[in-house]
Formats: structure tokens, sequence, C-alpha cells
């Protein structure tokens, strides 16, 4: 089978003759907020007005290993046992978890179908229940996947590499002095590495991995709809490509330096560090985890600052690059501008974050037992 490049109503049909799951009639409907790396399509029952979704349909980039499909179906099996909600890979009539889009050519992408988990996607955080929610979700996510002995699959690129990240930056900006970018991204780019080297003085990297997402921003959150005045509650989490094993202070400096800082990724002039929304999100997760190392709480907070200035490393190496982050070339239409004003917002985080670093690590040994 040889799939027509890039075509969701091709891999839409492919489904359809293969499962129940997938109505005959159904259509699909680009979700364009999805991701950065992925391209993501809502299947709905009908093309009509009135249509209900059904299903998730990706195209997954090639960047990513297919064999994480056998993770996923570990992983989720797993949830299952615990009794949490997780999207479920539909298989194809052939039971295939996943297509590739051209058999002959295995370096372009693959398809997969999800389940639709029904609810609603938050981008940004905005009152300390809504934080609660998100921790009390991510605690039981964690919870679930402690002690599990698990071989994962698809290799992984060690994202969290931090001095690397920082290598591949100063390579960037040495290799591209032509570029137009250059001089707006060797300031920041000097910015960024300062601001590594100072954290590198008092951080720490040599700790424990366990499995975990991989990526909790908040949009890879699913939160079940509830009326006003109802306390926010969690279902489960999306986008499953990068579970794997890493450190508790990797996976929720992430999680934390999108949940905390409600102006998101796109504008620098209003970015900022919610100490409330941290405070509530961290009680909640720390209240379910049971197997919390004193280690590995002394390391949440500096890895908070750890990860903002490796996502705005990995922003300016990209501004440059332009080899892996998608851009909006609506509102940027200069090739890695986009990337640059994203690398600008994460470099101010960090520094909001260092600021509030002793308030933070306090508010953290107050909620261990």
């Amino acid at each position: 089978m040889t799939m027509t490049l890039r075509d969701p109503h091709q891999a839409l049909s492919y489904w359809q003759a293969g499962t129940a799951a997938i109505p005959p009639d159904a259509g699909v409907l680009p979700i364009p907020d999805a991701g950065l790396i992925n391209e993501t399509w809502l299947v709905c029952d009908s093309s009509g007005s009135d249509s209900l979704p059904v299903a998730v349909l990706q195209w997954l980039n090639p960047i990513i290993d297919p064999r994480i499909h056998e993770d996923v179906l570990a992983v989720t099996g797993r949830l299952r046992e615990f009794g949490m909600a997780t999207p479920e890979l539909i298989p194809t009539a052939e039971g295939r978890a996943w297509l590739p889009e051209d058999e002959n050519d295995p370096a372009k992408g693959c398809w997969r179908m999800w389940t639709y988990v029904p609810g609603v996607t938050w981008h940004r955080l905005e009152t300390p229940a809504q934080a609660a929610a998100a921790g009390e979700l991510v605690g039981r996510f964690h919870s679930a996947m402690a002690g599990w002995n698990y071989e994962y699959r698809a290799p992984r690129r060690n994202i969290h590499d931090t001095p690397a990240r920082m290598t591949e930056l100063r390579s960037a900006l040495a290799e591209r002095a032509d570029h137009p970018l250059i001089e707006e991204a060797g300031a920041l780019g000097a910015s960024i590495l300062d601001g590594w080297r100072l954290w590198s003085r008092d951080g720490r990297t040599d700790l424990p991995a366990r499995s975990c997402h991989g990526d909790l921003k908040i949009s890879n959150l699913r939160f079940a709809s509830t009326p006003s005045g109802t306390a926010p509650s969690g279902i489960c989490l999306l986008d499953l490509d990068t579970l794997g094993p890493q450190t508790l202070a990797a996976e929720m400096g992430d999680a934390w330096r999108s949940w905390c800082n409600p102006a998101g990724e796109d504008e620098p002039d209003r970015v900022r560090f919610d100490v409330h929304l941290f405070a509530a999100s961290a009680r909640a997760w720390i209240s379910r985890m049971s197997d919390l190392t004193l280690q590995e709480a002394e390391s949440l907070v500096p890895g908070i600052e750890r990860i903002c200035w490796e996502l705005a490393a990995r922003f300016c190496t990209d501004a440059i690059r332009n080899s892996y982050f998608r851009e909006n070339r609506k509102r940027h239409p200069e090739p890695g501008r986009h990337n640059l004003v994203r690398a600008a917002s994460q470099c101010k985080l960090a520094q909001l974050v260092r600021a509030e670093r002793e308030r933070c690590i306090e508010l953290i040994e107050d909620l261990l037992p």
C-alpha cells in the first residue's frame, strides 16, 4: 500500500474499511493548535454542521520512530489496569496500530487513529482550581506508572540533555552568521547561555529516572466538561509519543513552566510565573505521590528553571535552523521569527522562576510529609 502524501481523507478511508468505529460518511476537521510536531484531525460522524466527534486521526512526523506505538499500547494497558481513562489506538482491519505514509519509503511519516475522549482541552490555566485538577491528574498517572519495569521499544532522543541543547545553540549561531535574524538571535542566545551557566552551578541532573509522560504542557491534559461553579477534574493525558524514562525534575519542570505561565509561549511582554497556580498544582500532585523521595522533591523547583533555559535554547536554535518546530507564518511571516518570540518568552520565564525560587522551595518543603 502506498499512501498519498499527507492525505487525511485517504487515511480515513482505510480505517473506515476496517472498523465499524468509523462511520462510512465520516469527515475530518483539522485541529491547527494540537501540537508543534505532528498534524491532527478530528474525525466526525458526518460532514454536516451537527456532526459529532468519534475519533482522532494523526499524521506522525518521521522524526518519531513508529515503534513508539508498541510503547503506547503497553502504557495504555498499564493505565487501564489502574482504572485510568486514556485514549486508545484504533487498529486497522489487519490489526495494525499504525500505517506508513508510503510502504516504500520509511523516511516518510505514518498515520494512526485514536479513540476520542469527550471533554475539554485548556491551553492556559487561569485558576488555582484548574491547576489543582491538573496536578491531581498527573499525580494519578505517575502513581500508576510507579514501579513498572517495562523496557521501552522506541529509541528516544534525550531532549532533556540540557548541555547538548546549549551546544546545539552555539553551533547554530556560529554556522549561520549570514542569517537575517542572527543579530537578534545572537543577543538572545548569549542571554540564554549565561542563564544556563548560572543554573548549572546550583542545579543537579543526576537523578533517578521513572516512566514519565515526557510532555506535560497543559494542552496535553484532558479535563471534564463541568458546569460553572463546579470543581474541575482531569480525565486523561493526551499525546503519548514522548513516553519513556525520565526524571521527575524534567517531567514536572516542563509541566510547571507551561501551567504557571498563563500568557503562553507567544507573548514575551505578558509572561509571568504564577506562584498561586504552582502551589495549587504542587499540593494536588504531591498528595498522589506516595513514593516521592526527598532527593526528587529537592530537584523540582530548580527543574522548572532548567527546562525554561533548555526550551529557550531549542527555540532559539530553531529560529536559525527552521528544522523542528512548526511556526505560525500567518502571524509571523518571516522564517524563524515565531521561534525567536518563543525563545524570548522562555528566557524571560526562566528569569522569573529564579526570582521566585526560594518561595517555591518553601512551598514544596511545607507539602512534604
